[in-house]
């Protein structure tokens, strides 16, 4: 047995589970926001089974008792960086009892979001691999240069470890190059690796599996389209089991519209706005990447939630919320048409797993290749479940995503072949 952390690193947040493996029992799990403020917070949940040093009404945090019988820490206080959040967290995980030792902990995973050609699998890291995904930033640029950030202060402080790198992108290798090429001179792709890459790969690299062993039906014969529906989006189109076409491109900018991402545009309004509105390249990334989506749209929000309370008076709000559908649906068609025939249609990640509005608005669009929706079991919220009628043509499934169990099992993996 091993404890196994599994970490995804933003730029201003660590979000961390710390698994048994093999057994992949989930021992805590958190997550550091607001790194780099005066105003961070630390959350970290675990089991009612640990026995923790008892810190209720401290200065520097609370521990508080939930229904279910876990134990939660909380604290705000100022944190500069990461290397800080890390070393935080873990003396956190050793004051509540939930480790002894920092040897027990003998791997670290890292959600690594773009791999680009380099890397079709999960690596351990080393100065080389790590140079890569430095130099990998220009195609993840909000992702990339905080995961090696990440990876950089766990090396640090627990140089014991085996640190591994799972890709996003690297599920998306096999698509084939009629899907990933865009319609540029080839020389631009031999040059600088301009083509698509995709990302979420790790979530829908889980659902898949999880999906074709749920129906019994072999991985490598199983056909799906899959929908990680989140504050960032993605579809991905399962052909036999592996990555047959997605929908982000070079970056996790392209495709569905986002919470605060625009999705596809036409290159030349990009051109035709950053002329009139006097912006650098940088400021008009940031209007696609931060100010566009649900929150560009409604011009009130980039939740879900939010707009779905007021949609009813607010004419912004229905249009976000019509788009995003809209979009989706699009995507669900075109893989639809690409992949012939589908065995299943999948939806996971927060909206996914937990807005039945949108899982119905999907899957009756598909009522013309025989999709037939359950109303009564779509009324659920993050349960693993069938949500189609036992007389589909194709089953439509909710399963909760778990990128993190699938880092921690290509951190075993990694560290049995060294």
């Amino acid at each position: 047995m091993s404890k196994i952390m599994a970490v995804n690193a933003g730029s201003s947040s660590l979000k961390f589970q710390l698994l048994e493996m093999p057994e992949e029992i989930v021992i805590t799990q958190g997550v550091i926001e607001r790194i780099g403020m005066d105003d961070a917070i630390i959350t970290i949940k675990y089991g009612a089974d640990v026995e923790p040093v008892r810190l209720v009404g401290t200065e520097d945090g609370t521990i508080s008792l939930t229904k279910s019988g876990d134990q939660k820490y909380e604290a705000e206080l100022p944190i500069k960086n990461h290397h800080e959040a890390i070393d935080l967290m873990l003396k956190k995980l050793s004051d509540l009892g939930i480790i002894k030792d920092f040897q027990e902990i003998t791997g670290v995973g890292h959600r690594v979001v773009a791999g680009g050609e380099w890397f079709n699998h999960s690596v351990i890291v080393d100065d080389e691999v790590l140079s890569k995904i430095d130099r990998l930033a220009d195609y993840a640029p909000l992702h990339n240069p905080a995961n090696a950030m990440g990876i950089r202060a766990f090396q640090k402080l627990l140089p014991h470890a085996t640190s591994v790198a799972v890709f996003d992108t690297s599920f998306h290798q096999t698509m084939p190059e009629k899907n990933y090429l865009y319609s540029l001179p080839y020389e631009y792709y031999a040059r600088y690796g301009a083509r698509k890459y995709g990302a979420h790969g790790t979530s829908h690299r889980y659902v898949t599996e999880r999906a074709a062993d749920k129906l019994g039906i072999p991985l490598d014969e199983f056909n799906a389209i899959s929908f990680h529906l989140g504050a960032g989006a993605s579809v991905t189109a399962i052909k036999n089991g592996k990555s047959y076409d997605t929908s982000m491109g070079f970056t996790p900018l392209a495709g569905l519209t986002m919470a605060t991402r625009s999705g596809d545009v036409d290159p030349s309004l990009i051109y035709y706005i950053q002329e009139r509105e006097g912006l650098s390249n940088e400021e008009m990334l940031n209007v696609l990447n931060k100010k566009s989506g649900l929150l560009g749209i409604s011009t009130i929000s980039s939740d879900m939630r939010d707009l779905e309370n007021v949609q009813e008076t607010n004419t912004h709000a229905q249009l976000a919320l019509d788009m995003f559908y809209d979009r989706v649906i699009r995507y669900a068609g075109q893989y639809f048409a690409e992949l012939g025939r589908v065995d299943a249609i999948i939806f996971t990640a927060g909206i996914g797993e937990n807005d039945a509005v949108t899982r119905a608005k999907v899957l009756k669009s598909l009522a013309f290749a025989g999709v037939d929706l359950d109303e009564e079991a779509n009324n659920v919220r993050g349960k693993e479940t069938i949500i189609t009628s036992s007389s589909s043509k194709v089953t439509g499934l909710l399963i909760p995503t778990n990128e993190e169990l699938m880092i921690a099992r290509d951190v075993v993996t990694l560290q049995n072949t060294k």
